[in-house]
């Protein structure tokens, strides 16, 4: 958790995403083809990724850019020869196009690095967004969203707005003010899995005062063709973070799992929003009033949070199981979320029916990143008290272990 990031949501909706990127990478013709030396492997058929791995030392961040062609489950992936970046640093991009875009809390550039043909990282450009009020980058990979790789947008909550870039130039093209975004006394998150749905990005957001969730849902709407953006809000819950595009085309969207461990431990605590599912159509940009489900009455009154992308519109609920993790008088929200406890429930929110157990994955953290490995989705987990990240896969629903590293990560880019 995050532990509290890409365009990661489902089988289905990841394939549509790679056929969308590569139609707005050669929609203009030469203009839009990668730079020289940005994918110099083409003509191979070995992998290359990049993780991004976050190490803390007496309260000291230093991330590192690993490269690797094999994924060895046994042996953990060594930082010792990767590009080291100070603070906590983001990588993005979009996939299997030999360019990793870097950003750092330590500052507000991003810098491009291509992948070279001996398989290093080549520096290859920088944008500074300290002239937008800038000063930090941080949270998750997927603030930042690739439209075409002449447009990209930063999700800035700490100044309410949304920058335009151009990741070809390196340069900065416009900002779009959203004031919505702020709440007095309240800290805003961003999914860690944002939606796209036709031509526009959907950004669920949720909200902290403190420890305590903020009882208001909302999600940026984001219409990449004019680059317009509205925050539509519902105060029927709140920490609602997560989202999937079911079967009927609509969005749901559901309290990420911190809520629900903050529900958890708050005991009959009124004051503390009850997680929920919520009904967005994105045509409209309107939430169906008439539609509302607590979480937890789906999953058999299971604390529940956390909604991710199943193929075929469907999608999987994070159910916490106590007998792995028994919640104690003292138990803090935040270390509850955190513990390798939440089980993997299927659900098809459309069809209006419970969740089922899937059995065959194990219990995991209950909040994950979703990431596109070489055609499968697999799934993160911070353990080792958030000092080792482990990547497993959820394309065959085994849980098995594919790659893991010492450190955070909160990024991981294919780049060929």
């Amino acid at each position: 958790m995050k532990p509290s990031p890409f365009l990661r949501t489902s089988a289905r909706l990841l394939t549509a995403l790679a056929l969308a990127f590569t139609a707005a990478c050669s929609d203009d013709g030469d203009d839009n083809k990668p730079d020289a030396g940005t994918n110099p492997d083409a003509g191979t058929t070995t992998p290359m990724y990049a993780f991004v791995a976050q190490v803390n030392v007496d309260n000291a961040s230093t991330s590192y850019v690993v490269l690797t062609e094999t994924l060895d489950p046994a042996t953990p992936l060594s930082l010792t020869n990767a590009t080291q970046i100070n603070g906590r640093a983001l990588g993005s991009g979009i996939s299997k196009t030999g360019s990793i875009f870097v950003s750092s809390s330590a500052g507000a550039t991003v810098t491009r690095y291509n992948l070279t043909a001996s398989n290093t990282l080549e520096k290859a450009g920088e944008v500074s967004f300290a002239s937008k009020a800038v000063t930090t980058i941080g949270e998750y990979q997927n603030q930042f969203q690739f439209v075409s790789e002449t447009k990209a947008y930063y999700f800035d909550g700490r100044n309410s707005q949304i920058i335009i870039w151009n990741p070809k130039d390196m340069t900065l093209t416009n900002s779009i003010s959203l004031p919505e975004m702020t709440i007095a006394g309240s800290t805003l998150t961003f999914a860690s899995n944002p939606l796209r749905v036709g031509t526009k990005v959907l950004m669920p957001l949720g909200w902290r005062a403190g420890a305590a969730v903020t009882r208001q849902a909302g999600i940026i709407v984001v219409d990449t063709t004019n680059d317009s953006a509205v925050v539509v809000k519902d105060d029927r819950c709140g920490y609602v973070r997560d989202g999937i595009v079911g079967t009927d085309g609509k969005v749901y969207l559901a309290t990420e799992a911190y809520g629900a461990a903050e529900k958890r431990v708050s005991g009959s605590n009124p004051s503390v929003p009850t997680p929920c599912l919520l009904k967005f159509d994105p045509a409209t940009n309107t939430y169906d009033k008439d539609f509302f489900k607590e979480l937890s009455t789906l999953t058999n009154g299971g604390a529940t949070g956390s909604l991710l992308a199943a193929p075929n519109g469907t999608g999987y609920l994070r159910v916490l199981d106590e007998t792995a993790y028994p919640v104690q008088a003292d138990t803090v929200a935040r270390t509850l979320a955190s513990a390798v406890a939440w089980k993997w429930w299927k659900i098809d929110p459309a069809a209006g029916t419970n969740a089922t157990l899937v059995d065959t994955l194990p219990a995991s953290t209950g909040s994950s990143f979703l990431y596109e490995m070489n055609g499968r989705t697999v799934f993160s987990e911070f353990t080792n008290n958030s000092g080792t990240t482990n990547y497993r896969e959820l394309t065959d629903l085994t849980g098995n272990l594919v790659a893991t590293h010492q450190g955070l990560s909160f990024s991981f880019l294919q780049l060929r």
